[in-house]
C-alpha cells in the first residue's frame, strides 16, 4: 500500500485556490467589479484634475505653452508668491481720510471705499452668509413645525427658491435691482418718494457684497431648513411635557430643550454650508460678476486662468482656495462628527 505525501508547497497552493473560488472571494470580486466605473470617473474627473492642478501651480503654463503642458518651466513657489503679492488677492491701503475719521466714519470707509482683497472678501461672504442661511433656515423649520393650515404647501413653496435653476433665479434678482427706472425696487422707491434718482444697487460697494449675502440666505435656507425639520419633528414630546410641567415658558422651552437637541445639526449644517458658499463661483458672477468688492476666490481663480491665461496662477489660487477649506474640513471632523458619535 503505497501513501502519498504531499509537499507544504503543493498544500499551500491548494489553500490558495481554494480561498480564491471561496463564495467571500468571488463577492469581493464582484463587488470591485461593480465599484470599478464609478472609480474610474471619480479618477478621471476628480483625483487626475487635482493632482495635475497641483502640478500645474509649480510650473509657468500659459496659453503660448499650453499645448506641451508637460514639458513646462517649473518655477517652484513663484505662482504662490505672485498670488498672494497681487493687488486683487490682498487689502489694498487704507482710503483717505481714515485717521481724521470717528468710529462710525470709518466703519462706513471699509464698508464702501477700503478693497478687502478677494480672501479677506471670502472669508467675510463665506462666514456670514452662512451665519443668516442657518438663521434663516432656523426660523422657517419652528415656523414649519407647528401644525396649521396650508403646511403642507407653504414646505413646498419655500422649496421653490432652493430648487430653482441658478442662473433664472440670478436674473431675476438682476431684473429687481437693475439701475434703470425700469427695475422694479427702483421703480417702488420713485414711486414711494423715498429716491430722487434710480440707484445702482449692485454696482455700488458694499451694497453689493450685502445684497448677494442677502441673495445667498435666501436661495439657500430650505436646505438647512429641511435638515432641522427633520430633527424638529424626531425630538422627543415627553421632554416638552416636561419642561411644561416645570413652568417653563415657549421661550425656556426653546432654549434648554430645542436647541440642545438641535445644537449638532446646526454646527453640521454651519460646516457644510461654510465650506460650499466658500466654494460658490456661479451666484456672485451671475449677479456682480465679482466687481464692487465682491470678487472671492473663486471668482479671482477664473479671472487669472481664463482672462489673463496664466494657468499656473489660477492653479496656484484654486490651491489656496484648497488649503483653506482644508482647514474648515478638518474643524468639521474634529469638531462636529466627534461630537456627533459621542451622542
Amino acid at each position: 500500500m503505497s501513501t502519498v505525501t504531499t509537499t507544504p508547497s503543493s498544500s499551500a497552493k491548494k489553500r490558495k485556490k481554494s480561498r480564491w473560488h471561496s463564495q467571500s472571494a468571488r463577492e469581493a470580486r464582484l463587488a470591485w467589479l461593480l465599484i470599478l466605473p464609478t472609480a474610474l470617473i471619480v479618477f478621471g474627473l476628480v483625483i487626475f484634475p487635482a493632482i495635475f492642478s497641483i502640478w500645474i501651480s509649480f510650473h509657468k503654463v500659459g496659453l503660448e505653452n499650453l499645448n506641451d503642458v508637460f514639458n513646462t518651466q517649473f518655477v517652484g513657489f513663484k505662482n504662490y508668491q505672485s498670488v498672494i503679492n497681487d493687488f486683487a488677492f490682498k487689502p489694498g491701503p487704507l482710503p483717505l481720510g481714515w485717521e481724521e475719521a470717528n468710529l462710525l466714519q470709518k466703519f462706513w470707509l471699509l464698508l464702501t471705499k477700503w478693497s478687502w482683497g478677494a480672501a479677506a472678501t471670502s472669508i467675510i461672504y463665506s462666514f456670514v452668509s452662512t451665519a443668516f442661511t442657518v438663521f434663516l433656515g432656523l426660523i422657517a423649520a419652528l415656523l414649519l413645525n407647528r401644525p396649521f393650515r396650508g403646511r403642507g404647501l407653504s414646505r413646498t413653496t419655500f422649496l421653490f427658491a432652493y430648487i430653482a435653476p441658478i442662473v433664472g433665479v440670478a436674473f431675476v434678482w438682476r431684473w429687481i435691482l437693475d439701475p434703470r427706472p425700469s427695475g422694479v425696487l427702483n421703480d417702488v422707491l420713485l414711486n414711494l418718494g423715498l429716491i430722487d434718482a434710480p440707484v445702482a444697487f449692485l454696482a455700488t460697494r458694499g451694497l453689493a457684497l450685502l445684497l448677494v449675502i442677502l441673495f445667498t440666505g435666501w436661495r439657500y435656507f430650505p436646505f438647512v431648513m429641511l435638515m432641522v425639520l427633520a430633527r424638529l419633528q424626531a425630538i422627543d414630546a415627553t421632554l416638552y411635557e416636561a419642561a411644561e410641567v416645570d413652568g417653563a415658558n415657549t421661550w425656556q422651552k426653546f432654549w434648554n430643550v430645542t436647541l440642545p437637541e438641535l445644537r449638532y445639526v446646526l454646527g453640521a449644517l454651519f460646516l457644510l454650508r461654510l465650506i460650499w458658499t466658500f466654494n460658490k463661483f456661479d451666484d456672485i458672477f451671475l449677479l456682480t460678476g465679482g466687481g464692487f468688492g465682491t470678487k472671492v476666490l473663486p471668482i479671482l481663480t477664473v479671472e487669472f486662468s481664463f482672462k489673463l491665461r496664466d494657468f499656473g496662477k489660477g492653479a496656484a489660487t484654486g490651491m489656496i482656495l484648497l488649503a483653506i477649506l482644508a482647514v474648515f474640513l478638518l474643524v468639521y471632523i474634529s469638531t462636529v462628527m466627534r461630537n456627533t458619535e459621542d451622542v
